[in-house]
């Protein structure tokens, strides 16, 4: 179990825990949507583009390791290592998400405060940097939602 866990309200940083220990912090970006993290001495960095509906992870070297499209919208996929992964909102209320095989839920990612936003996710499959992304995504994705109700 992967968890996102805010360390402070006044800023949106997150420790990722895999199984209750700490694996690596995300760090949403200030000026553009998405953020960055660093795994086993690689930093990897997601942006969104112009719309936010799609989500890119580049290694540091610039490499596309992940992409997310149709992100914010009912159903949406994550590419990663020559595959592609299905994603579903389980409901208009709330913001759980679901990962599919084959149209059947194998995975889930949901909210468990809806004060700090903080995040667990089941994501059986997928590497830890892809799970990292996606987890991301979800806060970039909440994070723009806010700052667009508070405008």
């Amino acid at each position: 179990m992967l968890t996102a866990e805010r360390q402070s309200i006044w800023r949106s940083r997150y420790n990722l825990l895999l199984d209750g220990a700490q694996v690596t912090t995300w760090d949403s970006s200030v000026w553009r949507s998405g953020g960055s993290f660093t795994l086993d001495d690689q930093t990897f960095t997601v942006r969104a583009n112009g719309w936010g509906t799609k989500y890119t992870m580049t290694s540091g070297s610039g490499a596309v390791v992940a992409e997310a499209a149709k992100v914010n919208r009912k159903n949406w996929t994550v590419a990663a290592g020559g595959r592609t992964f299905d994603f579903q909102r389980t409901s208009v209320w709330r913001n759980d998400q679901q990962m599919l095989h084959n149209g059947m839920p194998v995975g889930t990612i949901r909210k468990t405060s809806s004060w700090t936003g903080n995040l667990e996710a089941d994501l059986p499959g997928l590497d830890l940097p892809v799970q990292i992304f996606v987890l991301g995504v979800l806060i970039a994705v909440a994070e723009a939602a806010a700052a667009a109700a508070a405008a």
